[in-house]
């Protein structure tokens, strides 16, 4: 999954607009302006698109875990430098405070039934050999779901 994309889609969940936007990077500690989001929100076909990388949209979703939580004692976290869905889902579920009931439960609103040991798997350490990767379709159906969790009501 592309990460403008995340990011587009994220932005439709949650209703964000531009000032909020950039309010998010803030709080994950980059200064943004309006031109380069507007960039980043582009489709890979229009002109003027550019790529958002892993740390920026690790950036945004440190920003997203302070918005909705606050910042944390002591130093803050530094954003990845490669993204993985599984930690795009793991920085997602502490951003919006979910137990893995509650992701069950938005993957059942996007129609994809799973277990809580198949969740759980997500969370593990890679080197566990119960360590599973979300894979794209996953994770598509999870923002989809929480499209229709915050959009629809």
């Amino acid at each position: 999954m592309l990460n403008n994309d995340l990011l587009r889609q994220l932005r439709y969940v949650f209703d964000y607009n531009d000032i909020e936007m950039i309010n998010i990077f803030k709080l994950g500690d980059l200064e943004v302006s309006r031109d380069v989001l507007v960039n980043w929100l582009k489709k890979e076909e229009d002109e003027g698109f550019q790529s958002l990388h892993d740390i920026k949209l690790a950036t945004f979703l440190n920003g997203l875990i302070v918005k909705n939580r606050g910042r944390r004692d002591g130093e803050q976290p530094k954003p990845e430098k490669t993204l993985t869905n599984n930690l795009i889902l793991k920085k997602l579920k502490i951003a919006l405070s979910l137990r893995d009931d509650d992701i069950i439960d938005i993957l059942k609103l996007a129609g994809l039934n799973a277990s809580s040991h198949e969740i759980s798997a997500f969370f593990r350490n890679p080197s566990q050999p119960q360590y599973r990767l979300c894979k794209d379709q996953m994770l598509r159906n999870f923002v989809h779901g929480l499209q229709i969790k915050f959009r629809n009501n």
